[in-house]
């Protein structure tokens, strides 16, 4: 990624971690305070505006306070892209889906921790740092 030398954080949220803090389930006791130390991927940061409309979530406003507490939202780039799509074989007995595997690409390039609350990532051997908050 070639955003990978603006980045001063030290974990990737995934969508499911960054909903467990917005929506106080477990393991969102443990996101509140990285996120002025996270990352997200734009597709994640999409996944969680989706579910918040699905819920009749107020988004307004919502970016600007997360960002001001020092949560970064990347850009999803082609080279994202290529590594996502490289992810699918690895990960298809999983069933991750194309937002699972953009955070898990954004971890790699990174090189840094993926936090979610998705158990089945438990089970990947992909040679990239997972920690599964539930």
């Amino acid at each position: 990624m070639s955003q990978a030398l603006l980045v001063t954080q030290s974990y990737v949220l995934d969508a499911s971690a960054l909903l467990a803090w917005l929506q106080g389930e477990p393991g969102g006791e443990v996101v509140e305070p990285l996120l002025n130390q996270s990352v997200m991927s734009s597709i994640n940061w999409a996944e969680v505006l989706q579910k918040s409309i699905s819920r009749g979530v107020q988004r307004e406003g919502m970016q600007a306070d997360l960002e001001a507490i020092g949560l970064q939202i990347l850009p999803f780039t082609a080279l994202d892209a290529e590594r996502v799509a490289q992810l699918y074989l690895p990960t298809q007995p999983q069933g991750l889906s194309l937002g699972d595997r953009a955070c898990l690409a954004l971890a790699e390039s990174l090189n840094l921790p993926a936090l979610t609350t998705d158990r089945v990532w438990g089970d990947l051997n992909l040679g990239i740092e997972i920690q599964v908050l539930r």
